[in-house]
């Protein structure tokens, strides 16, 4: 008894006190409301990011499908310059065709002068022979 006495004098001099069952209850309801507290904070952050991150996707997502659109379009725009190349290549090869058998006729064309040539010069030769 008297040790007891003794320690609880001591405790008293450096102003510690045996905490009653109704302070320490105090005390953890402190602690549990600091907790709830940052749990709270901590969550609403939480919410917070998780706002953000959906606003980028959604950014994100706009973004994508402009790009999409812009590609769509440029792929129609190829397939028409493909189609118009293409309608052009047939023309120019038609028209090397045409160009081909003009020459091939000039060719001839000129050999047959040139034979009606050689028989006017014999011909006319023939007559001043006469």
């Amino acid at each position: 008894k008297e040790l007891l006495k003794y320690k609880q004098e001591a405790r008293n001099l450096q102003g510690i006190k045996t905490p009653s069952p109704q302070d320490a209850l105090q005390q953890r309801l402190i602690q549990q409301d600091a907790s709830v507290l940052q749990l709270k904070q901590e969550l609403l952050r939480a919410n917070m990011d998780k706002e953000e991150l959906h606003n980028q996707n959604v950014d994100l997502q706009r973004k994508v499908e402009e790009r999409n659109r812009l590609l769509a379009e440029y792929k129609k725009e190829l397939c028409q310059k493909d189609r118009h190349l293409q309608q052009h290549q047939t023309k120019l090869d038609e028209m090397l065709r045409q160009l081909s058998e003009a020459s091939y006729q000039q060719v001839d064309l000129e050999r047959e002068l040139e034979h009606k040539e050689a028989l006017l010069a014999h011909c006319m030769k023939r007559e001043a022979e006469e």
